[in-house]
């Protein structure tokens, strides 16, 4: 486990997969993750199954527990060891759980983890222009804005910018 000053960064396990289900298929978020079409339980399940980890797979996904309860999920993507970089994603699923410092605790702890465990530089995200309370967490947690890719994202019919933001560890 990763541990933070409120939060706790731990595998995911078989008996995420309810909560897996529901946050995937929250098509409210969908224009977030890049995800199209719903997921079945049964993709998800294989998913839990086939994980080994972030050498062999190029990617990390971490549940975000507080208070011993699951309120949302980090991921790393498009790993690079090479390069020493990877993608970072973030999602605390309930608007309850906002706002509250744990996507900024998560994001802080990972990026220990990341600098010393995994011998990684630098962390990179993309975040659409109209997501300001994303941006404000990237940018909190020291990322930069490197670039635009003006009208990249089609949300309900409308084309929307998408930042790239990193940060050197």
């Amino acid at each position: 486990m990763i541990k933070g000053e409120k939060i706790v960064l731990r595998a995911c396990e078989p008996g995420d997969l309810d909560m897996l289900y529901n946050w995937e298929n929250n098509i409210g978020i969908w224009h977030v993750t890049n995800t199209y079409i719903p997921f079945s339980k049964s993709t998800l399940q294989k998913y839990l199954e086939s994980v080994q980890d972030i050498y062999s797979d190029k990617q990390l996904r971490l549940i975000i527990e507080f208070n011993k309860i699951p309120v949302g999920i980090i991921d790393l993507f498009d790993y690079e060891p090479f390069h020493q970089r990877v993608g970072l994603g973030i999602l605390i699923a309930d608007e309850e759980n906002r706002n509250h410092g744990l996507a900024t605790d998560a994001m802080n702890a990972l990026k220990t983890y990341c600098k010393k465990q995994l011998d990684l530089r630098i962390l990179f995200c993309n975040v659409l222009a109209n997501n300001a309370a994303s941006l404000r967490l990237f940018e909190k947690s020291g990322f930069v804005i490197c670039g635009k890719k003006p009208k990249w994202h089609k949300v309900n019919g409308e084309l929307i910018d998408e930042y790239f933001l990193q940060v050197e560890l």
